[in-house]
């Protein structure tokens, strides 16, 4: 273990997800993870009882930096609901067009690949998504609060056919390679919303 990196565990995990959000989970195998870490194998297992468990680690933690990403967001001054959400998809939109692969979203990325290969992970990644949409309700309830949001509707509802549709333009821009998904999803995400 280098004595000079005060926390090889979230090195690993940082390492790990650079490797993982480029590749995918089963892509990337134990030995390139080290060797990219550069920590032995022992390091590796001190952390991480296996595989698996390292992405379930992984899905923690990568968790707890996008919900800190969002505290961010409710944080900045002068935004309506509606900008929040506004903004927050446009950042969804960037970083899922963009060329670094550590930007992707993990969630994205690897719920068809490792959801009917891991139960811990797929259970991970169901309660991170839960925890975003809680997220994304608050925006929309705010929104419908501050009259920024014209749809009634209930906010929870309005939330997951959002992230929903996001999610499937995610995947269409990928095979599309280009745009369009998102263009359309930002349009129906304002049709719905009934912005005012």
């Amino acid at each position: 273990m280098n004595s000079e990196r005060p926390d090889t565990r979230q090195h690993i995990l940082a390492c790990g997800q650079q490797l993982i959000a480029a590749k995918g989970f089963v892509g990337v195998g134990l030995a390139e993870i080290l060797t990219t870490a550069k920590v032995p194998k022992g390091s590796f297992y001190h952390y991480f009882a296996s595989k698996e468990a390292f992405g379930v680690a992984l899905l923690e933690s990568y968790e707890a930096s996008y919900l800190n990403r969002l505290a961010a967001l409710n944080a900045r001054p002068g935004l309506d609901g509606a900008q929040r959400l506004l903004t927050y998809f446009e950042r969804w939109a960037e970083t899922q067009r963009g060329d670094d692969a550590a930007e992707y979203c993990l969630i994205v990325k690897l719920s068809a690949e490792v959801a009917d290969l891991s139960e811990a992970m797929r259970a991970r990644m169901l309660a991170a998504t839960d925890a975003v949409l809680r997220e994304l309700a608050g925006h929309v309830s705010a929104g419908q609060a501050d009259g920024s949001i014209g749809n009634p509707q209930d906010a929870a509802a309005l939330a997951q056919w959002l992230y929903e549709a996001w999610l499937g333009a995610s995947l269409l821009a990928k095979l599309r390679r280009d745009d369009s998904a998102f263009a359309g999803a930002m349009e129906k995400t304002r049709e719905l919303l009934q912005l005012n």
